[in-house]
């Protein structure tokens, strides 16, 4: 029987049958159904059903709890042998839990302690299972939690090393969806185990698919492929998927690769409650101007990644330099070429004790499940903080080691790979920067050639929709008179859109090009602007990828000039 059972469920049975354990954490995607019997022959439970009927159907008493619902049985029969037990108790302790049974968690806990004993004495065989035990032993420090929160966890911890419940046929069994959620003393306790519910893979989709819709009921529903969706549908489990069938048959709306992309998104950003966000990439890198050797280089990583050769590809990239290079914009447009989903982490921090940790866990989990995906994280220097953080009872330092540590996990080369972007590499911890975790480090700067300006001009033009009156190019940008940036043209062209628009023009004339390009002041800051530069030189770990003047440059100089400009710039 235990062989028709997912990984997850066989992994808490040996757990089980070692006699050592009866108290277990199960974590992850408690909230979907579970997978039971063979490849031919398969059946979709909801969790508690499983645990109650399949995995403890042999038990005789499978008692539920949880803090909206109270106490509650699997069958009948245990719960009229339970309200006879509890009138018992009211006899006798002159309480009427059995007119109305309490719900919260430290007189429930109570009152199933001594009817559990009473059954163990009896030989009954017992599992508990706890709903949202987030809710009951929430994460917290020991000395700032409530009474309920420290009594409830007692009970617990009590339960775990109890020597009758450990002899005895009991089990405990506490669900919750992030485990960073729970209390730390429980999850540290060694009687505790914990057990991970990972989301459906791209086989276990398709399986699904199958057997909830035969397959000439499906080319009906769907122009996409079940393969393909299965594999476009990469982070969502069973019962989204069961609502994206579902809502095709139910309201006759036929699937297409538009419809299941958006749909897609709409429920993975749901999924991780705002905390992920989808980047739009409507081009590829030949949108990007300028930056013709690192466009190259990463369309190599791209070729791999669509032959399938994820070993030869770097955990991560760093990507630096001057603010207004293009470095957002390049990222995009590398996710838009190899055609995998990129996503943006949002502020996931919270005010509240152990909230911070828990959605970190959440992102993680889905973005292991969405592999391969690109995660994008802009001005990372600040977004992932640093181990030695301190003011914050040691959750930005448990944060940073938890992104550290999922990010140096080698089963996820080439399929999480992380796109850290910063102007200034120097303010990140080496822990993120060394290989392993951010390999490769990529400088941008702002066009150095004649070619490069005239590219950038011509990609800017066309991003900001400025019309002319016929080719043309400002002297200014011929010349190099002035340094531009991306953004630095994004604003002259825009200006000059401004001024054609003032003078009741449609299109822009040369003159009104050249007096703009004249007339504009890009934004200085050199002290800034060097140090920036400088830093990303230092931190490239191709020289091919450097412009040529900073190729022969004195490595030691150079940090020299580093440190002298750090002391300038506040």
């Amino acid at each position: 029987m235990i062989d028709t059972y997912p990984e997850w469920a066989r992994q808490l049975a040996r757990k089980y049958l070692s006699r050592t354990l009866n108290q277990f954490i199960i974590h992850g995607n408690v909230h979907d159904l579970v997978p039971v019997g063979t490849k031919t022959e398969k059946k979709y439970l909801r969790l508690k059903t499983f645990m109650a009927e399949e995995f403890f159907g042999a038990r005789d008493i499978v008692v539920f709890y949880d803090r909206a619902s109270g106490i509650y049985f699997r069958d009948q029969d245990s719960q009229r042998d339970f309200s006879q037990a509890v009138a018992g108790q009211d006899s006798f302790a002159g309480t009427e839990y059995a007119k109305k049974l309490p719900k919260d968690p430290v007189r429930v806990f109570s009152i199933l302690e001594q009817y559990f004993r009473s059954r163990l004495d009896q030989n009954k065989s017992i599992a508990l299972i706890i709903d949202f035990a987030d809710t009951i032993v929430p994460a917290s420090e020991t000395g700032s939690s409530g009474t309920e929160d420290r009594n409830s966890l007692v009970y617990l911890l009590k339960w775990a090393h109890d020597p009758l419940f450990l002899a005895a046929d009991f089990t405990t069994v506490l669900l919750t969806e992030n485990r960073a959620d729970l209390n730390r003393t429980l999850l540290q306790n060694p009687y505790s185990s914990d057990v991970r519910i990972t989301l459906p893979n791209e086989d276990d989709r398709l399986s699904f698919i199958k057997n909830e819709i035969d397959q000439q009921k499906y080319s009906e529903i769907s122009s996409v492929p079940e393969k393909v969706m299965a594999q476009m549908m990469a982070g969502l489990g069973y019962l989204k998927l069961k609502s994206i069938l579902s809502n095709s048959i139910q309201n006759d709306e036929k699937i297409t690769f538009g419809s299941l992309t958006k749909i897609k998104k709409e429920m993975i950003e749901a999924e991780a409650y705002g905390l992920l966000e989808f980047v739009t990439t409507k081009g590829n890198l030949d949108a990007v101007a300028g930056h013709r050797k690192v466009k190259t280089h990463l369309r190599y990583a791209i070729e791999a990644l669509k032959a399938g050769r994820r070993d030869v590809l770097p955990m991560g990239y760093l990507v630096c330099g001057p603010v207004g290079t293009g470095k957002t914009f390049l990222v995009t447009s590398f996710s838009g070429e190899v055609g995998i989903p990129m996503v943006k982490l949002k502020n996931f921090r919270s005010q509240w004790q152990g909230v911070t940790e828990g959605n970190l866990e959440k992102i993680l989990n889905l973005l292991r499940a969405m592999a391969p995906v690109a995660v994008m994280i802009d001005e990372a220097d600040a977004y992932l903080g640093d181990r030695a953080a301190s003011g914050d009872s040691g959750v930005s330092s448990r944060v940073f080691s938890q992104i550290a540590t999922f990010m140096s996990n080698t089963d996820h080369r080439g399929r999480i790979i992380w796109f850290l972007m910063t102007a200034r590499p120097d303010l990140m911890p080496i822990d993120l920067k060394r290989q392993g975790r951010a390999e490769e480090h990529i400088a941008l700067f702002p066009p150095e050639t004649k070619e490069e300006r005239i590219e950038l001009f011509e990609a800017m033009q066309k991003k900001t929709g400025l019309e002319l009156t016929e080719p043309y190019i400002p002297s200014a940008v011929l010349k190099g008179a002035a340094s531009y940036s991306g953004a630095d043209m994004e604003a002259a062209l825009t200006r000059a859109k401004f001024r054609t628009a003032s003078e009741g023009l449609d299109k822009t004339t040369p003159a009104i090009l050249d007096a703009v390009f004249e007339d504009f002041l890009p934004p200085t800051y050199p002290d800034e602007v060097e140090l920036q530069t400088l830093t990303a030189v230092a931190e490239c770990t191709s020289k091919a990828l450097l412009p040529d003047r900073f190729r022969k440059l004195n490595r030691s100089n150079v940090l020299t000039r580093i440190q002298e400009l750090k002391k300038q710039v506040r």
